[in-house]
């Protein structure tokens, strides 16, 4: 694939998931669409959205319930699109919402692979090519982010590390739509900053353009060592969003990490499983 057709596959299942055109994202004005369930959409997003803004660069996508235009319009109208995606700006939207409460909630950045520059970086230790089936004894906290526990299913594939006959760093895909699949990585604490997350990265990503899937991998946008990542693996930022959700849902969000810091993060996702996939931080 070249990164023109890339780009491609990927504005085409942004315009599935918001319900508007591909040529939508590129063009100069803003445009509001209506949001609406559809079966091709990522497998992890809760249609229809409340208000879900999209950014390739150049304009923003905003796929709404209508009965919030008025608050999405004038938003969207009275601020250049980058800053629609950040603060002080964002205080604006956020107190539209609470008013039918709501809040602003999922905010995340996401990467998509630069074949001119995507290689497969060598690894001091053992790299093996793992399926499916190898992944049953590995849902554990320590995995989270390579493995899905609530979507076992989506996993299909995924690169380890090991020293010995000990995994220890694992890279795994989760196919969330039909042409895209979404990388997550795991390192131990004591194996990190040793290169193994890219290494896994970047050897996972060229065996998902070798099935002819795209791979694509999304962090906070505050996650620096994930998106440090990223840029190291030859993968490139493409596009932006940022979700409404209801205001229950946010301070439940909200509550359950601070509640208990100590709990097993699959544990804690258990209860907010949109939460496992739209921020699928990099734990380096």
């Amino acid at each position: 694939m070249t990164n023109r057709e890339i780009l491609r596959i990927a504005m085409e299942q942004s315009a599935v998931d918001a319900n508007c055109r591909a040529q939508d994202f590129t063009k100069e004005e803003n445009v509001i669409v209506t949001s609406v369930r559809n079966p091709g959409a990522r497998r992890y997003l809760e249609l229809p959205f409340v208000c879900n803004l999209i950014s390739y660069g150049t304009n923003v996508v905003a796929s709404i319930d209508r009965k919030y235009e008025e608050i999405v319009q004038d938003y969207i109208g009275k601020y250049p699109a980058e800053h629609c995606f950040e603060t002080p700006d964002l205080h604006v939207l956020n107190e539209a919402f609470l008013e039918h409460g709501m809040k602003v909630c999922f905010m995340a950045e996401y990467f998509l692979p630069d074949v001119e520059l995507l290689r497969k970086i060598p690894c001091r230790y053992e790299t093996r090519l793992l399926e499916q089936e190898d992944f049953r004894e590995l849902y554990t906290k320590q995995w989270s982010n390579a493995l899905c526990e609530q979507r076992k299913e989506l996993d299909v594939l995924g690169v380890g590390a090991y020293q010995g006959d000990r995994l220890i760093g694992l890279a795994g895909c989760s196919a969330d739509c039909e042409e895209m699949w979404q990388i997550g990585i795991d390192v131990f604490p004591e194996f990190r900053r040793q290169g193994i997350a890219s290494a896994l990265t970047s050897s996972l990503a060229l065996e998902i353009l070798e099935r002819g899937k795209v791979p694509f991998y999304c962090c906070a946008w505050s996650n620096i060592k994930s998106a440090r990542n990223a840029i190291r693996s030859g993968f490139r930022p493409a596009w932006v969003e940022l979700t409404v959700k209801p205001r229950e849902f946010v301070d439940n969000l909200v509550s359950v990490k601070v509640r208990d810091k100590e709990q097993p993060l699959v544990q804690r996702r258990r209860d907010l499983p949109e939460c496992v996939d739209r921020l699928r931080a990099c734990r380096l």
